[in-house]
């Protein structure tokens, strides 16, 4: 919540920016596998559907190790390379690299995670994953209260999705190949 007190005159109007789009497309990945051209097809995607902020919330080793039980890369490096990417794109404004994880050092469950997603950024709110990590989240008891929430970008479709994901087939959808 912003409590950051501001005097405006009587009558005052805020504008509003139709440039801007709205809600926030959420990247929700560990960025380990993730090549230049997949990112641009995330960026492409939140430009495409009007989204006012893409994120991308790279995944500390831990939360990766409990989720998939597979060895990573450590944070950081994932991290600089996703800012490496984002300054080589050029689009700084709209495009966020969320380190909330990598301040936290340790697990962090994807309900804390999306809680605090939900605090920062404007809403609706899109996860944008892949298949694997779709399976993970619907496997999750606080999925079908998140899934009313937000809803689902999946990056292509899943060849054994989770009877939670068939169940709420109408909350996501497969990305656009534009």
């Amino acid at each position: 919540m912003n409590r950051n007190i501001r005097k405006v005159p009587f009558g005052h109007v805020e504008e509003v920016d139709t440039q801007s789009g709205k809600g926030t497309l959420v990247y929700y990945d560990t960025f380990q596998d993730v090549t230049d051209q997949q990112l641009e097809h995330a960026a492409a995607q939140a430009k495409a559907r009007s989204f006012a902020k893409l994120v991308l919330y790279p995944l500390h080793e831990e939360t990766a190790r409990r989720m998939w039980k597979r060895p990573i890369e450590p944070y950081y490096m994932r991290e600089s390379r996703l800012f490496d990417w984002r300054r080589e794109n050029g689009d700084n404004h709209t495009i966020t690299i969320e380190n909330w994880e990598g301040k936290r050092k340790k697990y962090t469950p994807i309900e804390a995670a999306l809680r605090h997603l939900a605090d920062v950024y404007p809403q609706p709110m899109f996860l944008y994953v892949s298949p694997e990590t779709a399976n993970a989240f619907a496997s999750f008891h606080s999925f079908e209260e998140w899934i009313g929430k937000l809803r689902l970008i999946i990056t292509e479709p899943p060849p054994d999705a989770h009877p939670n994901l068939t169940k709420y087939r109408h909350r996501w959808d497969v990305r656009d190949n534009s």
